[in-house]
Order: structure tokens, then sequence, then C-alpha cells
């Protein structure tokens, strides 16, 4: 079973965690199955950027991206070249280690309306 080893963030997993999920597992089904709420505003479906992250360790090891999901990166808040949509990154056999960025376009979350 692929683990996934969460860096600090201050709000959703302050001191960091390791988690296991299935192969086959989204990483935002993954986090929320073990109760670290990463934004998924739109479910899951790549129409939004909010469970955006950084695949700092095993980013070779996901699924392949898709056109849609590099769409949408280019809105994502803090876009880098390890980035991925967490609802698209699927768990294959291998660790991966992410970080969440600090801040996400969620307006809703951030107390606007």
């Amino acid at each position: 079973m692929p683990k996934i080893t969460i860096l600090p963030h201050a709000e959703l997993c302050p001191k960091g965690a390791v988690i296991e999920a299935e192969n086959g597992t989204s990483i935002c089904d993954a986090l929320h199955n073990n109760d670290i709420d990463i934004d998924s505003a739109c479910g899951g479906v790549c129409a939004c950027t909010t469970c955006h992250v950084v695949v700092r360790e095993g980013f070779k090891t996901l699924n392949e991206i898709e056109e849609d999901e590099e769409d949408m990166l280019d809105r994502a808040w803090g876009l880098q070249p390890f980035s991925r949509l967490s609802c698209q990154a699927i768990l294959q056999e291998a660790d991966v280690t992410v970080e969440i960025p600090k801040y996400s376009i969620n307006l809703a979350k951030e107390g606007h309306q």
C-alpha cells in the first residue's frame, strides 16, 4: 500500500502526517479518508483548482497528467513544475510526498461571498 507523506500545513495538517491508501486512490480521496480536509469545491471532477498540491517526491509514479488537468492547473495559485490536482493524481504502487499550498482560490473559504 503506498504511503503519502503530507508536509506540515498551518491549517489543515499542522504537524504533517503519513497516511496509507490503496493503489488507484486519488490523493484527494486519501486525504479526506484520513481527516485531512483539503478543499475540493468541485467534488473531484477536475472543474476547479482548490485541491491543488505540489508533489515533492514521487511525481513520476502517479498517473499521467491529462489535458483537462493541465488546463485547470494554469489557474491554480502558486503553480509549480510538480503541481497536480489531488483529485486527478492517482496513486500507483510508490510512496509520494505532497505539500498543500498555503492559499487556494476558494473565495467562500476565505470569507468572501
